[in-house]
């Protein structure tokens, strides 16, 4: 995917984001923010019981970046079990911004996909 691909897609998440708005009802809802940035991601988990996969929304607002990864992190993400979660890294995200752009802005990047990861974890000790 060459660079123009890469913001298209980007664009495309950001206008149309991807598991966007509330869970209802959610197991777990975990807040992230990046203060520096004024990025916040609301990141809404309902499991499907014994390990199994889960869904996953997100609600936020802020810079383009970190609400188009929010998208694509919704999308990875979504339907895998806790433990796929937990085992997951940035890499394929970052990797799907493209370097150049996720290097410049990498904790807007990741915000959603580390609140994630923390919102799995708050499932499995409940």
């Amino acid at each position: 995917m060459d660079r123009q691909e890469r913001i298209d897609l980007i664009i495309d998440h950001y206008e149309n984001p991807r598991h966007f708005g509330p869970l209802q009802p959610a197991d777990v809802v975990h807040s992230g923010n990046n203060p520096a940035c004024g990025d916040l991601v609301t990141i809404y988990v309902r499991a499907n019981g014994n390990g199994g996969p889960v869904a996953l929304a997100f609600q936020g607002q802020g810079c383009t970046i970190s609400q188009a990864a929010a998208s694509m992190a919704m999308e990875m993400l979504h339907g895998l079990t806790p433990a796929q979660i937990d085992a997951a890294t940035t890499e394929a995200l970052l990797e799907r911004l493209g370097p150049d752009i996720a290097a410049a802005r990498q904790r807007c990047a990741t915000l959603a996909f580390d609140a994630v990861k923390h919102a799995c974890r708050e499932l499995n000790r409940s």
